[in-house]
């Protein structure tokens, strides 16, 4: 079964609650969670002026394709209430797929790996927590090495 790398962020509302209910949603579709890292705080990325947010790393195993889980991730983000509203702007939940084991796929709207996730601290540290050997597609590094990258900066 394909593990998945999912990163969860929250900066409106009960940002805690806004986590814990998406990895519930995500449970509750089938999707095995099997691995979540602590919740941690970060500053805004992109668009800064904006409260903190809270961010997570989950890994989990899925029979949906990589579409599939997009659709999902998009539906619960809906279900929850989010609204696209600023690029990197204000949300209650985000759900973005980071990596979906090795797969490397580049469509208009869905790009695996995620096509910054290494430049963010903020999906890299809980990341390394649950995955730090877990060797990026792409870069063909590991997830500690981006990290000692990212620290250095």
């Amino acid at each position: 079964m394909p593990d998945v790398f999912i990163a969860l962020g929250s900066n409106v509302g009960d940002r805690e609650v806004n986590i814990k209910t998406a990895i519930e949603k995500i449970r509750q579709r089938g999707i095995k969670v099997v691995k979540i890292s602590d919740i941690i705080e970060t500053e805004p990325y992109g668009y800064v002026d904006q409260p903190r947010f809270l961010n997570a790393v989950l890994q989990a195993e899925t029979l949906l394709s990589p579409r599939e889980l997009l659709n999902t991730l998009q539906e619960i983000e809906k279900e929850m209430g989010r609204e696209r509203k600023i690029k990197w702007g204000p949300r209650n939940i985000d759900l973005d797929i980071i990596f979906y084991n090795g797969l490397i796929f580049n469509d208009e709207d869905l790009k695996i790996p995620h096509p910054d996730a290494h430049n963010r601290i903020f999906v890299i540290k809980p990341l390394a927590q649950i995955a730090e050997d877990f060797i990026h597609p792409v870069l063909k590094i590991t997830v500690k090495e981006i990290l000692k990258s990212l620290d250095s900066k």
